[in-house]
């Protein structure tokens, strides 16, 4: 969506316009169901995250000022209202041997005992233990392993989308990481006592 379409909308919107409304949605409903995807809390379904979104977007609306794109800001406030949602879901900080599915426990073995790399049928498992160990860390650290690992971009970008500093990214995805090594250790040394 070019600024003029976006700013003609924004306007119309606020001033009650319904179908500009549904316009914005229809327009912005791709790039905030992508975001919910990528930082949906367990509980909360798409659905009900994507509308609690354009609930608190079409609430800020008149605090938009135009200096930077609409999806930008609507990023924002996705991404925020993501990492709100999932701080508020946080059932408890650590992952048991215990929670893990036979298949996970198969990959924490394998991952314990050799080097070698996963089986095509360990792979999915593999990636169920990663949001296991995902769902231990802090929102912002969560977040910070999900855009620079899992969707592979760069420090700037998420220092974009975030508002972070390229040093704050950095910093969070350290500690991320040590995080998940420390509770992989912990799993791996129940599961061999």
């Amino acid at each position: 969506m070019d600024d003029s379409d976006a700013s003609a909308l924004v306007k119309a919107a606020l001033r009650n316009d319904d179908e500009a409304a549904r316009a914005l949605v229809r327009r912005l409903y791709p790039l905030v169901a992508k975001i919910v995807r990528a930082h949906r809390a367990r509980r909360t379904s798409e659905e009900d995250l994507c509308q609690m979104i354009f609930i608190k977007v079409f609430q800020k609306l008149s605090q938009f000022s135009g200096n930077v794109p609409l999806e930008h800001w609507v990023s924002r406030v996705a991404v925020n209202t993501c990492l709100n949602q999932i701080e508020a879901e946080r059932v408890r900080p650590e992952v048991r041997h215990a929670d893990l599915s036979i298949e996970e426990q198969a990959v924490v073995e394998n991952l314990a005992s050799s080097s070698d790399e996963l089986a095509p049928d360990q792979r999915f498992a593999s990636r169920q233990l990663v949001e296991h160990l995902l769902a231990v860390l802090k929102p912002v650290e969560r977040l910070a392993i999900d855009l620079l690992y899992l969707q592979g971009r760069s420090v700037e970008e998420i220092r974009k989308i975030t508002g972070w500093s390229a040093a704050l990214v950095k910093v969070r995805a350290f500690r991320a990481r040590q995080k998940m090594k420390h509770q992989l250790a912990k799993i791996s040394q129940k599961e061999n006592q």
